[in-house]
């Protein structure tokens, strides 16, 4: 229990870490020169558009071609709307969300994404929904996802409440785990606490290496992750078999078991946790 506080101490204060590098480091010049870009590019595409206009008038003007002024104005007008129209808007790409594709939610993030200061109440009118407390809900949560694009602070937020709700869930999945490892050594004398302790145990074994990943990066080293999950899975493997007494083959059977069963219960945790911040925030 204590373990796992600290660990989740040491996380926040990295986070903290980054973003005082972030301001340190003046991210709002990375910023200005996107905008400058931007701005030559925009200035860039009224020079192209000049130069195609001399060019086909230069083409047209030729004394074999046929046209009178007004069907060579007429031409060229065309000629560089095809063109314009073809070039794609700066800043349309990427700045969307999705939740699985055409879905109610997908619909009200991109109405109100397009109508920002529009009222929940107006926005349901003009999608022709009906104003129930389901469909309000799912609109306000449009809302939402749509400051995860354009608000880093707002993304932070959400990171942290995951995190409030994880170390939560942690408690409460963890007893499930234990369930399974119950019937795994069904045939061996040992309690449901005794088997909670051995998973509370190994469960401190991984936030200690965990903080120790964190602390490292803390100091400007890159650690390898890859490294730290290898020694847990050791420790975890050195640590049933001693524990349970059982032979090598046994042991990495239900080893290999238990570890596919808990990547599936983590992962529905996971999915349930982040719902819940959504659903909360």
């Amino acid at each position: 229990m204590t373990v796992s506080i600290v660990f989740f101490l040491i996380l926040g204060l990295s986070k903290s870490i980054d973003r005082f590098k972030e301001l340190k480091n003046g991210s709002s010049k990375k910023t200005v020169a996107k905008n400058d870009s931007i701005k030559k590019n925009k200035k860039t595409k009224e020079i192209d558009t000049d130069s195609i206009r001399k060019k086909l008038t230069k083409e047209f003007n030729k004394p074999w071609i046929p046209l009178d002024s007004v069907q060579k104005e007429k031409i060229i007008t065309e000629a560089i709307k095809k063109t314009k129209d073809s070039v794609p808007k700066i800043g349309t790409s990427g700045n969307n969300i999705s939740f699985g594709g055409d879905s109610r939610l997908d619909k009200f993030v991109a109405y109100q994404k397009k109508y920002p200061d529009m009222s929940i109440d107006d926005g349901l009118d003009s999608l022709k929904y009906e104003k129930t407390f389901f469909n309000r809900f799912l609109y306000n949560r449009g809302k939402v996802a749509n400051s995860f694009v354009d608000e880093k602070e707002a993304r932070e937020q959400f990171f942290n409440q995951i995190l409030s709700y994880g170390s939560i869930a942690l408690f409460i999945f963890l007893p499930i785990f234990t369930l399974f490892l119950k019937l795994f050594y069904i045939r061996r004398k040992y309690t449901y606490v005794d088997h909670l302790v051995f998973v509370f145990h190994t469960q401190t074994v991984f936030f200690m290496l965990l903080s120790i990943y964190y602390l490292i990066d803390l100091f400007g080293i890159d650690p390898q992750l890859w490294i730290f999950t290898i020694l847990f899975l050791v420790y975890l493997f050195l640590a049933m078999r001693k524990f349970y007494s059982q032979g090598i083959f046994k042991t990495l059977i239900k080893f290999s078991m238990l570890n596919i069963i808990y990547m599936i219960i983590s992962s529905i945790g996971v999915s349930i946790v982040f719902l819940v911040s959504f659903a909360l925030y």
